[in-house]
């Protein structure tokens, strides 16, 4: 027959095991792998709305969450990289660009082509939806720079290129701000659809789940 004080102990031993997995589920999300899910066509064709990602926040080292100042050090972000970031004029929302630029590098975007260096850049995952060329005093859009990206930071673009709010618009982003780098797309499914009807579940797109992000 048990007693008080052995139904304590069993009550102790769950609440230590909670405890201990809520804890290891928050070290996981702070500095190894966090969830993003895609909400805007920015990243089209690359990524789609309703695409869910794990995002490797170990990529490019560890940093203290909230003021990301680095614990451990890797090499940065690459141009070519997918990441998510914070953006810079409202920290509390999470981005997801294409690294296009970083520290050192002189970018230019004449009539939508990129400029690295003075060289022309072929990105095989930019995509456009006009052929409408905006003049740069209508817009950064299709004309932009040149600028040089300072140290310590990054210039990023959407895949979208014609439907993408970005580094042309409100500048550089910071090291600091980078989360880390997209990794593989664990869930996907059409969002347009009602979450409590059949369709949603039928709108799985099941030959997205578990590619790898590039």
């Amino acid at each position: 027959m048990s007693n008080a004080g052995d139904n304590k102990s069993v009550v102790r031993e769950y609440v230590e095991a909670i405890v201990v997995a809520v804890l290891l589920a928050l070290f996981v999300r702070t500095f190894v792998v966090q969830a993003f899910k895609i909400p805007s066509g920015s990243m089209l064709p690359t990524l789609k709305i309703g695409d869910h990602l794990l995002v490797n926040k170990f990529s490019y080292g560890v940093k203290l969450p909230i003021i990301g100042t680095p614990l451990i050090h890797r090499q940065g972000p690459t141009r070519g990289d997918v990441v998510v970031f914070r953006y810079p004029r409202d920290r509390s929302l999470d981005y997801i660009k294409r690294v296009v630029a970083v520290g050192g590098d002189t970018l230019e975007v004449r009539d939508k082509q990129v400029f690295l260096n003075g060289k022309l850049v072929v990105n095989p995952y930019a995509h456009f939806t006009s052929r409408d060329i905006m003049s740069a005093a209508a817009g950064p859009r299709d004309n932009f720079g040149p600028v040089t990206v300072p140290e310590g930071k990054i210039f990023v673009m959407g895949d979208n290129r014609d439907n993408s709010y970005d580094s042309r618009f409100w500048g550089f982003v910071d090291l600091r701000d980078v989360l880390g780098k997209a990794l593989i797309i664990y869930w996907s499914w059409n969002v347009d659809e009602s979450l409590f009807s059949l369709t949603r579940f039928t709108s799985i797109r099941w030959d997205r789940l578990g590619n790898m992000v590039h």
